[in-house]
């Protein structure tokens, strides 16, 4: 296996649905050209383009690409829910680790519409979801509320994790109020303003004891990489943009998903665990090795949860970390510098590859006023229910 590098990265800014005269086709282009030009190559150049998106037509990935150029390559259709983004970019990383091809560009945008999300990326009926049996398991231990159904399935998970381990609403309140603080300084997230964990407490509840600024939104907006292999950074001489994806993995559901009736297995924390631990082992490079951290916040018992399955702390401690401070700037790690999907913004195909964008401006020191100090390795980790959890490994040679 060869080794894989990222050399280029885009995005565009993330709006509220509706917010913006622009498609999914114009939001694809900013983000992708802006990836070539971070690269200094062009569209000619690549040889294979897979796309991630949960909300458009088949090939939309094609007419997304055809914005950049009209040449002919390969372009795939991606949609894993919301690891869509970082599956698009797992494709490219084994294209080029297996030796198939030398350059090629990861995109993923999303389009959404305002309001909660519904039983599935499609906003179907349980019966036919493809979540249905994540949902089955929800409701046979919490029974089912009128509330949105992704909300109440994590916000079940947040009421059995206070119920076992005396988790604190004002503990999960300090995700939130974390990652509002952190997008202050992030000019491409959705949202800009820091709270008070006082503030998020009183906001709106949406599913007890998740408020409103503790969920992800609905968002528009893309995002682009190029991954390219160690050949074509030393033709290029790109080596003072690259970034090694040291490791990568992917996993889905098991039987542990789903055989203790918990909300927590059943929103991914074993799936997470699985791909963190592959990854660990695949890179010789622990946690402990790891500067920032950009992980999949879509509500803040998730974050709480991926501390937990990313060995960050022991089963029940997670809530102690945030309220400590370990997780922000002057702690032992910096978690969703960006604002994570919470403030930043969630296009569900865009996701996995800003968090790949953003990690990559962090470890070339590119990530201005929320810079963290001499960054060298840093993880990623995107989760989609029904399901997927990929996990990736960048390291700063």
């Amino acid at each position: 296996m060869g080794k894989a590098y990222i050399v280029g990265v885009g995005m565009t800014k993330f709006e509220k649905p509706e917010s913006r005269d622009w498609q999914y086709w114009d939001m694809a282009k900013e983000a992708g050209t802006k990836a070539l030009d971070d690269a200094g190559i062009s569209y000619e150049d690549v040889e294979q383009v897979p796309v991630g998106y949960c909300f458009q037509a088949s090939t939309a990935g094609q007419r997304a690409a055809y914005e950049l150029g009209l040449t002919g390559v390969p372009v795939y259709n991606v949609n894993n829910n919301c690891a869509t983004g970082s599956s698009a970019l797992m494709l490219a990383r084994q294209f080029v680790e297996g030796g198939i091809s030398d350059c090629v560009l990861a995109l993923g945008f999303e389009k959404m519409q305002r309001g909660a999300l519904g039983g599935g990326a499609d906003g179907g009926d349980f019966k036919t979801s493809p979540v249905a049996r994540h949902y089955g398991i929800m409701a046979a231990k919490h029974g089912f509320e009128m509330s949105p159904p992704t909300a109440q399935i994590f916000g079940d998970a947040a009421r059995e994790h206070m119920e076992q381990y005396g988790t604190t609403a004002a503990q999960l309140a300090a995700v939130g109020a974390k990652n509002h603080r952190h997008s202050v300084n992030n000019p491409y997230a959705q949202f800009q303003d820091a709270y008070t964990v006082d503030e998020i407490l009183a906001a709106k509840t949406i599913h007890a004891p998740l408020t409103k600024l503790q969920c992800s939104p609905t968002s528009d907006g893309a995002a682009a990489a190029v991954v390219v292999s160690e050949r074509f950074v030393e033709r290029h001489d790109l080596g003072d943009k690259a970034v090694e994806i040291a490791a990568q993995a992917m996993t889905t559901d098991t039987g542990e998903s789903f055989a203790s009736g918990s909300c927590i297995d059943v929103v991914g924390q074993p799936m997470s665990r699985a791909a963190a631990a592959r990854v660990y082992e695949a890179s010789g490079l622990g946690i402990e090795d790891v500067d920032v951290i950009e992980l999949h916040d879509c509500f803040s018992i998730n974050e709480l949860l991926t501390y937990e399955a990313l060995g960050m702390c022991g089963p029940g401690e997670s809530g102690k970390l945030v309220e400590d401070g370990a997780t922000t700037y002057g702690g032992r790690w910096v978690v969703n510098p960006s604002g994570g999907l919470i403030s930043k913004g969630h296009p569900l195909g865009a996701t996995g590859i800003a968090q790949a964008a953003e990690l990559t401006w962090q470890l070339r020191g590119e990530a201005g006023a929320r810079q963290v100090a001499d960054a060298r390795v840093a993880l990623a980790h995107n989760i989609g229910l029904g399901g997927a959890a990929v996990v990736t490994m960048l390291r700063r040679s």
